[in-house]
């Protein structure tokens, strides 16, 4: 059956191309308003909330829910591809081929002759062509590499991690975790002028412990969040279980609450 407004042909199941195919359709004079109009800018914080709702079904571990999300990364690929190809920039076949030459030339040791048997050797090829790749010359190249529109966290970690690759990296854990205690001072001793900039230093200080500790800043801190969420909403539960609302008590009484939520929500979550 065909569309009576566009060149359009319904189908039970389409593909790659028909999605491609449904994208100019919505971008021209009679397509949709609002798709017509978009630009790069425009949607570009679309682009960054879809990926994390895939993540978010990923740690869910719901399929169903990431098979739905990863079709919307997929658009937002095709609609940023789309409106280059209006450009006359590129189009979204070009993205594919170099997505496919990339891979085939950082992975010399399965399509070349290139030995790499473990894991740490598949890693250090794939980095060192990377680099090369990028006409990254010096080591303070790759970390400029990393983007500025990371969060704060998952850049101040990636950061460390390459600075690592360069021998520029704290000793162990435990030194890593003094340098923070000594940040921590400095806070405490700065005065309001410097106060901002040390507490900078502090934060970056952690995520270097948590990095060295093998963990990742950025899911520690979700979790952390999780778990400061469940124990709020059982300091609500108990206050308003005895008729009260939290804003009418002061905070010695909420951290009464506060503790007795700890042992009832639970100290640690996983």
């Amino acid at each position: 059956m065909k569309s009576e407004l566009v060149d359009f042909e319904f189908k039970d199941r389409y593909d790659m191309d028909d999605l491609l195919y449904i994208m100019k359709i919505l971008r021209s004079e009679k397509g949709c308003p609002w798709d017509k109009v978009q630009t790069h800018k425009s949607i570009r914080m679309d682009m960054i909330e879809e990926a994390y709702e895939a993540c978010e079904a990923i740690d869910n571990d719901d399929s169903l829910h990431l098979r739905e999300e990863l079709g919307d990364v997929l658009l937002q690929v095709v609609f940023h591809s789309t409106i280059e190809e209006e450009q006359g920039n590129f189009t979204f076949a070009d993205a594919v081929n170099d997505l496919c030459q990339k891979l085939v030339g950082r992975h010399p040791h399965v399509f070349g002759d290139v030995k790499a048997d473990t894991v740490g050797e598949a890693l250090s090829n794939w980095n060192d062509i990377k680099q090369a790749d990028h006409g990254q010359e010096t080591y303070t190249d790759t970390l400029n590499g990393v983007s500025k529109a990371f969060p704060a966290l998952m850049r101040a970690q990636k950061v460390g991690k390459r600075s690592a690759r360069a021998g520029l990296d704290f000793r162990s854990a435990e030194d890593a975790l003094a340098s923070l205690e000594s940040e921590i001072a400095e806070v405490r001793s700065a005065d309001k002028e410097h106060e901002a900039e040390e507490l900078g230093d502090m934060l970056f200080a952690a995520v270097n412990t948590v990095r060295l500790k093998g963990y990742n800043a950025e899911e520690l801190l979700t979790r952390a969040t999780e778990k400061f969420i469940g124990r709020f909403a059982a300091v609500e539960d108990m206050v308003r279980c005895e008729g009260l609302d939290m804003r009418s008590l002061d905070i010695d009484t909420l951290d009464t609450y506060w503790e007795k939520a700890k042992t009832t929500y639970g100290g640690n979550l996983t």
